[in-house]
């Protein structure tokens, strides 16, 4: 168990996280010896001292693991700040407790109580909607394909009766099925256990490509040795797919510190910060991305900033 840090570089916006917690704060601070009215997560929080946070061993930059195994990334900083919000609410420090999960089983961890807040690459979207909740968009990506350079795919066109590779339980998977029965591609779709299976499957030659977000697929090539003059990103972007940190649906209360979080990091500029420590700076293993924040990310973490100071 890890408890969430307290370091300096946390106190410059930490004032826009009490914000989050403002209508349980005011609870407590109009009579302090009363127990301040929490319900849902943060009920649960505050009883045990904990928050159990899903992490994913392989989606760099958001969600992976450092050489000696401790989770890190752009979404498990903004689920840490997420916990400092929730400190303010319980009105006391929580102990993180990290979950692993694959991408087939980080929905049921929610679901099922096992993790409160998920910190990976998952999309939002209206069919997830139904059963999980969201945090406000932290990233925009899309399906792309990996392949070896010496491949003649360049779209998925050239892919007709071809194995692809994808992570079993993504958006990708179903985008490539749809793809594949709607232009009668006869794709030959292999879902992987991960996403480090799945780009395996291209490195061994057993894929012909390799189908899911782009940004995990710079990562893939960022990390491998000699990557760039190994493999290549091709075709039009295949789907539309908004990330958000993932919780459990029908918490109203965690639901609204979730957001006004959001709001006030974006407002102070530390999504910002994050986004360029994690995409454009030296990574922590010696990679870098160089992947400038695209122009819908921007007008969204602005619109974000605005609500917050509305």
């Amino acid at each position: 168990m890890m408890r969430a840090p307290h370091s300096t570089r946390w106190q410059a916006w930490r004032y826009g996280l009490l914000c989050a917690a403002l209508p349980l704060a005011a609870l407590a601070q109009s009579n302090p010896m009363a127990p301040v009215a929490l319900s849902g997560t943060l009920a649960k929080v505050h009883q045990k001292g904990e928050v159990a946070l899903v992490y994913r061993d392989s989606s760099l930059p958001f969600s992976y693991l450092d050489v000696r195994g401790k989770p890190i990334g752009y979404s498990i900083e903004l689920c840490k700040a997420v916990v400092h919000a929730m400190e303010v609410a319980v009105h006391k420090p929580l102990t993180i407790r990290w979950v692993p999960v694959t991408s087939a089983t980080r929905f049921d961890a929610i679901t099922s109580g096992q993790a409160d807040l998920e910190c990976g690459s998952t999309t939002s979207n209206k069919e997830r909607q139904q059963t999980v909740a969201f945090s406000p968009t932290f990233f925009v990506s899309g399906t792309k394909l990996l392949v070896k350079k010496s491949s003649s795919v360049r779209d998925y066109t050239a892919l007709e009766g071809k194995k692809v590779a994808v992570t079993s339980g993504t958006t990708n998977e179903k985008t490539l099925r749809e793809l594949s029965e709607r232009f009668q591609l006869n794709l030959q779709i292999t879902p992987m256990r991960d996403h480090a299976e799945s780009f395996a499957q291209v490195a061994s030659g057993a894929a012909e490509a390799f189908a899911t977000d782009d940004v995990l697929l710079y990562g893939f090539i960022a990390q491998t040795p000699n990557g760039r003059e190994q493999y290549a990103v091709v075709g039009d972007f295949l789907s539309y797919d908004p990330y958000g940190l993932m919780f459990r649906k029908d918490d109203p209360a965690l639901a609204k510190l979730v957001t006004e979080s959001f709001q006030a990091l974006a407002a102070d500029g530390e999504i910002e910060r994050q986004y360029r420590r994690w995409f454009l700076r030296k990574l922590p293993s010696g990679q870098t991305l160089n992947l400038p924040m695209s122009p819908q990310l921007q007008i969204i973490l602005e619109s974000l900033a605005a609500t917050q100071t509305e």
